[in-house]
């Protein structure tokens, strides 16, 4: 499982700190944060889905459900605009806590189409839409 072979949660949340250090001072992403105070909820709800996704604790189920990430985006416009300042960031992030080419390779693989499932942009209703 990945996240042993990273070295568990820490490697997670410095993934979440340099994903958000970039993600702050981003003019598109920034202002989608509804509440902009509590960036530590964020990075901890990040983390501990990440972590999860990637073989860890199951915390994230445990404290906040199925992800049900559609779902959770919902709220926020996310066309293609936001997912490619989300992958800029994300990108950046793993390049940033792995010199790892499989590793880096894995994550990026995950979250390229990830981030393309998240878009809500597309004028379907959301039972037409496909991942």
């Amino acid at each position: 499982m990945l996240f042993d072979r990273v070295g568990g949660m820490d490697f997670f949340v410095r993934l979440v700190d340099e994903f958000y250090d970039g993600v702050v001072t981003d003019e598109v992403l920034w202002p989608l944060y509804p509440d902009q105070s509590d960036l530590v909820g964020a990075k901890h709800r990040l983390t501990l889905f990440l972590a999860q996704y990637w073989g860890g604790p199951t915390t994230y189920m445990e404290e906040r459900g199925h992800p049900k990430l559609r779902l959770r985006h919902m709220p926020f416009h996310v066309g293609p605009l936001e997912r490619d300042r989300w992958l800029v960031h994300m990108v950046a992030a793993v390049e940033a806590v792995t010199e790892d080419a499989d590793v880096r390779a894995e994550l990026t693989n995950y979250f390229v189409p990830a981030a393309e499932h998240l878009r809500n942009d597309t004028g379907l209703p959301i039972s037409s839409r496909k991942p």
